[in-house]
């Protein structure tokens, strides 16, 4: 924890044995949607990582 927010690191996978990402946030719920729904285009969307 730094200051009085809370960081999580968060590992997701293409699939099993297929590519892995690893996140930084503070804010883990967000951001599992926003790969969920490919809000942003980038690493996790050209590998179907969600």
């Amino acid at each position: 924890m730094i200051g009085d927010k809370s960081y999580f690191v968060y590992i997701l996978a293409s699939k099993k044995n297929g590519t892995l990402y690893i996140g930084f946030t503070g804010n883990l719920a967000g951001r599992t949607f926003q790969h969920k729904t490919e809000a942003i285009k980038g690493f996790t969307s050209r590998y179907d990582v969600k």
